[in-house]
């Protein structure tokens, strides 16, 4: 492996601006804060939220967390987010998924004001976000990937891009992101005939299709770049990424780790967007 890919260092830089940018709304009397929607206690919400509390404090914006029971109606998840959508001291909203099969996603996605939906999942910024307007509140997993390499100034005009994944939450939003930036992209998914010669095709190969070490060596080509977004747990409790890392880091020419890589600069993106908001409902 040439070249690790670590998400620490892109959130550290998007740091030292966030907080700038927060302590410029403090002095201007606006104070950022986020809700965070959460049904159930779902481990990976547990430890996402944890992971979002940490940065939010370093970084100067406030953090409600509304935390309902697993077997909330539909009608009470909306009626709390009708009340942080009025809420003028709140300027984020986050909903955590995937919600419990009882709740009808797609009329929370609908609830949530588009002006506050900092993680991207309301139609009309999807809608936007397809459409290319750099305005849109994209996913922030889908974000983080394109603030990676940003950082490390990896260039993506005319670059070969296999997204592996075609789901609304990462898949489809980043490869309209990395479009965006004048890649040439493909989307794939698990049934594509020949996949591993079309994820071999790719310079840059972003995995993101939920699956456990699902990438292994004989799908990437030699010096691609391999962007790593699944966050899975194995058999034994470790936490894992979509790619087979031990034998793929070994031919990639750069690659981001499991944990440690995207899911780091997350919280970073989602704090970006909170503070946007902020600057613009004020």
């Amino acid at each position: 492996m040439r070249k690790l890919l670590a998400g620490a260092p892109v959130a550290e830089a998007m740091s030292e601006r966030l907080l700038k940018e927060t302590a410029q709304l403090r002095v201007a009397g606006i104070f950022p804060k986020l809700a965070i929607v959460r049904v159930g206690e779902r481990p990976d919400d547990l430890s996402y939220e944890r992971a979002i509390l940490k940065r939010m404090s370093k970084l100067g914006i406030d953090v409600e967390v509304v935390a309902l029971p697993e077997d909330v109606s539909q009608d009470d998840v909306e009626a709390r987010l009708a009340q942080a959508n009025e809420d003028p001291a709140t300027h984020g909203i986050l909903v955590f998924r995937p919600l419990p099969e009882h709740l009808d996603e797609a009329r929370i996605r609908r609830a949530v004001d588009p002006s506050k939906d900092v993680d991207g999942m309301s139609p009309q910024n999807e809608g936007l976000l397809f459409e290319g307007d750099e305005q849109a509140f994209a996913p922030c997993t889908a974000q983080a990937v394109v603030e990676m390499f940003d950082h490390y100034r990896g260039g993506l005009r005319g670059r070969r891009v296999v997204v592996l994944g075609r789901s609304m939450v990462v898949g489809r939003p980043v490869a309209m992101l990395l479009l965006a930036r004048d890649a040439t992209v493909t989307i794939c998914h698990s049934k594509t005939k020949d996949l591993a010669d079309r994820c071999r095709e790719a310079d840059i190969l972003v995995c993101a299709i939920g699956r456990a070490r699902y990438v292994t060596a004989d799908m990437v080509s030699p010096d691609a770049v391999v962007i790593d977004v699944g966050i899975n747990v194995d058999a034994s409790g470790e936490l894992v990424g979509d790619v087979d890392y031990e034998a793929v880091s070994e031919l990639a020419a750069s690659i981001t780790p499991v944990p440690g890589g995207v899911g780091a600069v997350t919280t970073s993106v989602l704090a970006d967007h909170v503070i946007r908001a902020a600057r613009a409902i004020g």
